[in-house]
């Protein structure tokens, strides 16, 4: 009888990987072949199986591209990045999406090799590393308490301890502040939450917004690369 369950069950597993191989290859298959949209039905699907799969995200972001939704493309390589900021296939086709708007993946007078070890690990990553460090920290501390000993290991371990903590509070401040992108061709940017208010700018598609605050139909955001701060629809941006 143990071996009868034991057979239904690996079958029954053999069966549902075959299932989701056999979807990503069809999906596969189906980008190749230039039907993104139909591609992007599948990848779309996948992700709510799997929501922190950032190679999905990558996937989702390529059919946009694809398809001239350069925005909705920037939006999910950037979720992409966030959760494997190291893949340099992702961060590439993200610098590459933002550029076509205008926009830069790398702040301009910041130096790449210095964005890239800012962002060299994920936000849970740091989090890890910080936390592991300080563990050690506490370790280290309770010999020198006790035996007095590895004194200037200790403080050695404080110095990258503060440096840990100096970068995840770093990061922590970018988690927290909401970013979004232009999805539509073109986002008017008003001065208050109505198209009754004068429009300040037009953002094209692509360019990065930090979110400030919402009300009803309009996000109140500002225009990172511009320096500008104003009113846009909600449905001519993408949050990310």
């Amino acid at each position: 009888m143990r071996r009868i369950l034991f057979t239904v069950l690996f079958v029954c597993l053999a069966a549902a990987s075959w299932g989701e191989q056999s979807q990503w290859q069809q999906a596969e298959t189906y980008y190749r072949e230039g039907k993104f949209s139909a591609a992007l039905s599948i990848y779309e699907k996948e992700l709510k199986n799997t929501p922190n799969d950032p190679y999905v995200y990558y996937n989702i972001g390529n059919c946009y591209f694809k398809m001239g939704s350069k925005g909705l493309a920037a939006a999910n390589y950037y979720r992409a990045f966030k959760l494997a900021p190291r893949d340099a296939d992702i961060r590439h086709n993200l610098a590459l999406s933002l550029a076509s708007g205008g926009e830069r993946l790398v702040p301009a007078g910041v130096p790449e090799v210095l964005h890239k070890a800012f962002f060299y690990l994920s936000y849970d990553e740091v989090k890890g590393l910080a936390f592991i460090w300080l563990w050690l920290f506490c370790a280290l501390g309770s010999v020198w308490l006790l035996k007095r000993q590895f004194k200037r290991t200790l403080l050695a371990s404080a110095a990258v301890l503060a440096v840990c903590f100096g970068w995840l509070y770093a990061r922590h401040a970018l988690e927290q502040t909401p970013l979004a992108v232009v999805a539509a061709p073109v986002a008017e940017v008003r001065s208050g939450p109505g198209t009754n208010f004068p429009a300040s700018a037009s953002v094209p598609q692509g360019h990065l917004l930090a979110v400030q605050d919402e009300k009803d139909d309009w996000y109140e955001v500002i225009v990172k690369s511009q320096g500008l701060k104003g009113w846009v629809e909600k449905d001519a941006i993408e949050q990310i």
